[in-house]
């Protein structure tokens, strides 16, 4: 099936942005580079409410598809009206992969707040001496780039620290880094052994640049991110005419020093948005650790994972089936409840919960963004194509799909699909499959 022309994804994404709030909403919507303003009235139920027996029907066919393996799973909950509309395989646990990024996320905006950014400081060590201090900032990078979100930069902030330093009539320094505010161990005991070595995740650091990347676009990482972040911020200095003695040293801050100059990252709702969309392993990794510390667990994996339960306990989740290990989705330890997927949309719609709305804001949409850029493309899949917003969840073997979907008669469901027994030969059967299922939930009367 053709894609529909990108001037028609005006009113796709518009569509999808009704989430029936309270009060309406007003948005500007572009194409072809015009900007026009569109008002989103309140998107409400019209029609019959879709019944158990009528998304069964919608999903028959998907249900039945042998190349989802003997586990698979489907749970929709109808949002508007505060009910599950149907479920099948839904009592036991899944291996989540990515989409378990929707439950650190939405933990994230929670904890912190939409509106909290992390912070990248140089701060004095004592006489002729600075100390970089990582903030945890997962977006940071060492040069401006482009794209959305705008990010913070090493750049900027050794231009300021020359700036404040030559001020001072400082213009030699030796060169300290603090990336203590994580804890624990950097890599997961539970990812495969080849992670690490091979890029697939880096080492969690509270100071990195470019995610701990060794070359800007390559997935080689660096076996000490902050060290490397120090190494780069040492040679923008020199840059910008501050000379620099001996190579950085991990040095901790003094308590309480003023900061020379430092440098926001985007807001942790603009953070949540990437790493939803783009599914970001390495930038879930890092909200897990804040999670820990704004929940008072401390910035390890373990504060983490029990910040983030206590959290979605606090938003009326029950994790009491889940077992979670990273913030990330990779590893295969990971058993989660759909309804604990599904959950994390159903409470980031909901109008008791404004501050979840980036949860939603940044899911890939059908055909369009991020990691369902291209997905939905078969016919029996391209109706969903722009109406479908939802987070992907892909291992070997493993696939899941979990956001939500406004039916024709105008109800919004949150939903979750997977399978954890895929067989290897029918993997893209597999993802067709749950597009699908997706899309059949976007066209359906029921």
């Amino acid at each position: 099936m053709a894609r529909p022309p990108r001037a028609v994804f005006v009113t796709l994404l518009a569509s999808t942005l009704c989430l029936g709030l309270a009060g309406g909403a007003s948005a500007t919507v572009q194409s072809a580079g015009v900007s026009a303003p569109a008002v989103l009235t309140p998107a409400t139920p019209e029609g019959a409410a879709p019944t158990t027996a009528g998304v069964q029907r919608a999903l028959a066919a998907v249900l039945a598809d042998p190349s989802l393996g003997k586990h698979r799973g489907v749970y929709v909950y109808d949002v508007d009206r505060g009910k599950v509309v149907f479920s099948t395989g839904a009592a036991t646990t899944y291996t989540p992969a990515s989409t378990l990024k929707l439950l650190t996320t939405v933990s994230a905006l929670s904890a912190l707040g939409p509106e909290h950014r992390f912070t990248t400081k140089v701060v004095s060590g004592g006489k002729g001496s600075i100390v970089l201090v990582g903030g945890g900032d997962p977006l940071l990078t060492a040069k401006p780039s482009d794209g959305y979100p705008t990010r913070a930069t090493l750049s900027a902030l050794a231009a300021s620290t020359a700036k404040a330093l030559k001020a001072q009539g400082v213009t030699s320094v030796t060169l300290g880094y603090d990336a203590s505010l994580f804890t624990g161990p950097a890599g997961n005991a539970k990812w495969e052994s080849n992670y690490l070595p091979e890029g697939i995740a880096a080492r969690t650091s509270a100071l990195w640049v470019d995610e701990g990347r060794i070359a800007k676009g390559m997935s080689k990482r660096s076996d000490s991110p902050s060290q490397a972040a120090a190494i780069a911020f040492s040679k923008l200095l020199v840059a910008n005419g501050i000379k620099v003695a001996g190579a950085a040293k991990p040095k901790t801050a003094p308590a309480g020093a003023e900061a020379l100059a430092k440098v926001a990252s985007p807001t942790v709702g603009q953070i949540v948005e990437y790493v939803n969309l783009h599914s970001d392993n390495d930038g879930a990794e890092v909200l897990l650790r804040h999670v820990g510390l704004a929940t008072k667990n401390g910035g390890s994996y373990a504060g983490g994972v029990t910040g983030l339960e206590e959290t979605l306990t606090k938003l009326g989740l029950n994790v009491g089936k889940a077992q979670i290990y990273d913030g990330s989705g990779l590893t295969r330890t990971n058993k989660v409840p759909l309804d604990l997927l599904a959950g994390a949309v159903r409470v980031a719609a909901s109008k008791d919960h404004p501050e979840l709305r980036h949860l939603l804001t940044g899911l890939p949409i059908a055909g369009f963004t991020g990691s369902l850029e291209d997905r939905f493309g078969s016919a029996s899949a391209g109706a969903g194509t722009g109406l479908v917003r939802a987070k992907t969840g892909t291992l070997t073997g493993v696939h899941s799909l979990a956001g939500m979907v406004r039916t024709r008669s105008g109800t919004l469901l949150a939903f979750a699909v997977a399978s954890d027994s895929v067989p290897v030969a029918k993997t893209l059967d597999a993802r067709a499959a749950l597009d699908r299922a997706a899309a059949a939930l976007a066209n359906c009367g029921c």
